[in-house]
């Protein structure tokens, strides 16, 4: 044997040892990860965000990362049965931030201000609902349970639902359909009411209290439709809790009729299986008002004026109709204002910040008059009426 034939046998050794430890390491580096509680189906994978978790199928309900936002929701629900708005019921939490959520809920601070805004509490309850049908725990279903209590004690004597319970002063007080609030709640309850297979664990007593609530939701939604010169239009974002009247919210947001909020009111009320006259006359009024307020051949263009990001209002004949977030009571002129407080009739005239800030022209009913309605007034042979 040659000097170079020795130097090559004298590293064999340490080859073999390298070759025999790459296995042996990545071995040790996925029991580790086990180890430090991390599942499978979470190696790798960002956290969902809330939008996204209430999106998710049944399956995805039994697995850890359902049951760990589940228990952030049992967490954030407060001491009334509701939940406060606007937080992202799936993030991370460690240790001192559920700490803090606990010292802010017995100290009574603004995360205490439950409310049905934004989608708070309905979809908080949807999501226990699901995350107990999967898990059978019945922590989830207790806190559905506090959930529906807290939407029968929160609705009004008349029917109406304020936008925050317990009441906070203010405009917060008023029966709220802004952002399909009061709507949100009764789609809820309604499938509660009929014995969705997700909800059929709801005892008597409160089925009970459920079908009472809608109807008196039901009431309310036709008594606040507003009328104008004996023919009805539409609703109002917001109405008075005591006398049903149109009312205002923020300093941009006035007494007005609404080509936003009263869709999602008219598609509620298409979905009742048998609608009574008052019913139907609501929803047909609605719709035709609906038609008489569209805005031809005009288009909202983002552009950038000053180097800022702006939107101005410009002809296009081409353009599909548009509706206005609001309209004035009588005149159905679309009306815009700023943070002073002060309506103006062109969205120009108001302050860039609330231009671009607030959504004034859309979309909203272009499906509704186009496909649903004719579906609706066919399923209920109204089409020769």
């Amino acid at each position: 044997m040659n000097l170079s034939e020795t130097s090559w046998l004298s590293f064999l050794p340490t080859i073999v040892s390298n070759i025999l430890f790459i296995p042996l390491f990545l071995i040790m580096f996925f029991i580790s990860c086990g180890e430090s509680g991390q599942s499978g189906d979470q190696i790798a994978v960002d956290p969902l965000d809330w939008d996204e978790a209430l999106e998710q199928d049944a399956k995805w309900h039994q697995s850890s990362e359902a049951v760990r936002i589940a228990d952030n929701v049992l967490l954030y629900q407060y001491e009334s049965g509701g939940w406060p708005k606007n937080i992202d019921m799936a993030q991370v939490l460690s240790e001192a931030d559920k700490d803090s959520i606990r010292n802010e809920q017995t100290a009574g601070g603004t995360l205490s201000n439950t409310t049905i805004d934004n989608g708070a509490t309905y979809t908080q309850m949807r999501f226990l609902a699901r995350t107990y049908n999967a898990t059978g725990d019945e922590r989830y279903r207790e806190g559905f349970l506090r959930g529906i209590d807290y939407l029968l004690d929160a609705q009004y004597d008349n029917g109406g639902w304020p936008q925050y319970y317990p009441i906070r002063e203010g405009y917060y007080e008023r029966i709220t359909f802004n952002d399909n609030a009061m709507i949100g709640v009764m789609r809820l309850l309604r499938n509660v009411a009929e014995r969705n297979t997700l909800y059929d664990f709801l005892d008597d007593e409160r089925l009970v209290k459920v079908n009472a609530a809608l109807d008196k939701g039901l009431d309310v939604i036709l008594k606040t439709q507003i009328e104008v010169n004996g023919n009805l239009t539409a609703w109002c974002a917001q109405h008075d809790e005591n006398d049903f009247s149109p009312a205002g919210a923020r300093s941009y947001e006035h007494p007005s009729i609404s080509g936003s909020e009263s869709v999602g009111i008219v598609r509620y009320l298409m979905e009742i299986e048998d609608p009574g006259p008052d019913v139907i006359r609501a929803v047909e009024q609605a719709v035709d008002w609906f038609d008489r307020v569209q805005i031809a051949n005009i288009r909202v263009v983002e552009t950038e004026i000053d180097g800022k990001r702006d939107y101005i209002v410009e002809q296009d004949p081409a353009y599909d109709s548009i509706w206005a977030r609001f309209y004035e009571i009588g005149t159905n002129r679309p009306i815009f204002s700023g943070r002073d407080g002060v309506i103006k009739y062109e969205m120009s005239e108001i302050e860039r910040e609330r231009r671009v800030g607030y959504r004034w022209y859309g979309t909203w009913p272009r499906e509704l008059l186009e496909k649903e309605y004719p579906e609706w007034r066919a399923k209920h042979n109204l089409s020769m009426q």
